[in-house]
């Protein structure tokens, strides 16, 4: 099928990150892909080879609609493309934020309907069978640890526990572009802005990923290293009930104490509390991730997930 996906830049560099990410996956498979974005200078180091079957194009200036529309987290596509939509009746998808609420399971994949008789689906990516899955881990990753000292890498918000980091952790800490690079220290490194495969390798490449936002999380979890999320944070203070959501899955299972000190850990580095007096135990820590992953992997993927979704709306029209 045709896609297009829409995508905005708002203030970092999570939503085109994902945007590229399905775009590549879905060209991977075969699909012709065009994704329209506002801003498409991060491209030019997170993907400066493309992907087959890619075209990128100005967000406000696309052509006519393919088979399937995809708008990013709520964008929105330009006016005068809806108006063409409502004529050519692609299947429209919105492609909505990652989240572990359990709410997510009863809104993932109920319609919106929209002027002109179009019709629009929430689709919403998540961590159980019963929501849209995640995004694949791709191909390029070696997980063999290249050797040395114990290492961490760094990507972050604006986070004042930054120095407690640095303060208690006993190695390198590999500092990723943006706020993590406000600090330094004897044991820190400046890495400089990679290609999507290079920081996927830089996760497997650590024993410790601290990630934020959106997809930065599932590149970890799909690295198989243990990691601390940083949630987007929100002035409502909403992003805890979120951050405690994704914990009460990730650690269910666990050894309470492991639990109870990997969650005090998630707190403080995201503002809800103080830095705790000891690191979680790294045996159970890297157990959890595992058990994690295995049944993460055994779910259908969001973009095998997209494809039947869009093929069976399609379908189902003719």
């Amino acid at each position: 099928m045709h896609w297009d996906i829409f995508c905005r830049v708002i203030d970092n560099y999570g939503d085109i990150g994902v945007c590229w990410r399905l775009a590549a996956q879905l060209g991977a498979r075969g699909e012709t892909v065009r994704l329209w974005v506002d801003d498409a200078a991060a491209l030019a180091w997170m993907a400066p080879q493309g992907a087959a079957g890619v075209q990128v194009g100005a967000f406000d200036a696309p052509g006519l609609p393919g088979d399937v529309v995809v708008e990013a987290f709520g964008c929105d596509p330009p006016a005068a493309f809806v108006v063409q939509m409502a004529q050519h009746r692609p299947v429209w998808v919105n492609l909505e934020y990652l989240s572990a609420e359990p709410w997510v399971e009863r809104a993932h994949a109920l319609p919106s309907p929209q002027a002109n008789g179009l019709q629009k689906w929430f689709f919403f990516p998540g961590f159980t069978a019963a929501t849209g899955g995640l995004l694949g881990p791709g191909p390029g990753v070696t997980a063999a640890r290249t050797p040395g000292p114990r290492r961490a890498s760094v990507f972050c918000y604006a986070n004042p526990m930054l120095p407690r980091l640095a303060e208690t952790f006993d190695g390198e800490l590999w500092l990723t572009p943006g706020a993590a690079q406000t600090l330094d220290t004897p044991h820190t490194r400046r890495l400089p802005f990679t290609d999507q495969a290079g920081y996927d390798q830089l996760l497997a490449d650590c024993d410790l990923n601290f990630v934020r936002g959106e997809d930065s999380l599932v590149r970890a979890i799909w690295a198989g290293r243990p990691f601390v999320w940083q949630i987007y944070p929100q002035d409502d203070g909403i992003h805890r009930v979120k951050l405690d959501a994704f914990l009460d899955l990730f650690l269910a299972g666990a050894e309470p104490g492991f639990a109870a000190d990997l969650r005090a850990l998630s707190h403080a580095w995201n503002g809800f509390g103080h830095w705790p007096v000891r690191w979680p135990d790294a045996t159970e820590w890297q157990a959890a991730c595992d058990r994690f992953g295995v049944g993460l992997a055994a779910q259908a993927d969001l973009v095998s997930q997209l494809q039947n979704f869009a093929a069976g709306k399609a379908a189902g029209r003719r």
